[in-house]
């Protein structure tokens, strides 16, 4: 990597601190069969993980928790909707973050669905307005499973992760979410995401109760 190359990184991650750029990652695993039979079967079980959020909870080691609330603020173990709403808790945190799905699809060899970050389901906020989450509100995140043939593809895509410590998206936490996106999310993000991926495809199960 040249000068040039370091300056230009460093440049772009004192924006991001401050809230003026973003960024795009990818993480992904994957997981080939003896045959497409098996692979077929293998999909069936990577859907009813990916849908199953609740259990990604379970995941073994240092792992964030997961809960699934409905449009109406409860929880549920049903099936995610659009409208839905996911709180994520950080290890050794206490912190809320919430997100709410605004796509899903379910195809033959493909399934996902997309979150954006937000406010809290008004029935638990009481109206708040402020993005309850360390990204801004225009970051996604896709959690999808594909198979191509022998071989079944888990993904977390992350588009547009600024951090939320400008305006009013970031009420009284800006500073709170600028700590936590470059402190401990910066350390645990490719190894939250990497698990889950790992667990999506079958290399990696959840623990037992």
């Amino acid at each position: 990597m040249s000068i040039k190359d370091i300056f230009n990184k460093v440049k772009k991650e004192a924006k991001v601190l401050q809230g003026e750029e973003t960024k795009d990652k990818v993480y992904q695993n994957e997981n080939s069969y003896p045959t497409e039979q098996e692979a077929r079967t293998a999909f069936e079980r990577s859907k009813q993980k990916l849908f199953n959020v609740n259990d990604w909870t379970k995941l073994s080691g240092v792992n964030s928790t997961f809960e699934l609330y409905d449009s109406r603020g409860r929880t549920t173990a049903l099936k995610p909707e659009v409208g839905y709403y996911l709180k994520i808790i950080l290890p050794a945190s206490t912190i809320e973050n919430w997100v709410k799905i605004a796509d899903l699809r379910e195809e033959d060899n493909l399934a996902e669905f997309v979150v954006h970050p937000s406010e809290k389901p008004k029935e638990l906020g009481e109206g708040e307005a402020e993005v309850e989450h360390f990204f801004i509100k225009e970051a996604s995140s896709t959690f999808r499973v594909t198979r191509q043939g022998n071989t079944i593809h888990g993904y977390e895509i992350g588009k547009n992760e600024g951090i939320n410590n400008q305006g009013e998206d970031a009420g009284d936490r800006a500073v709170l979410n600028t700590f936590v996106a470059e402190g401990g999310w910066a350390i645990f993000q490719e190894l939250q995401w990497d698990k889950l991926t790992r667990y999506l495809v079958h290399l990696e199960e959840a623990q037992e109760e």
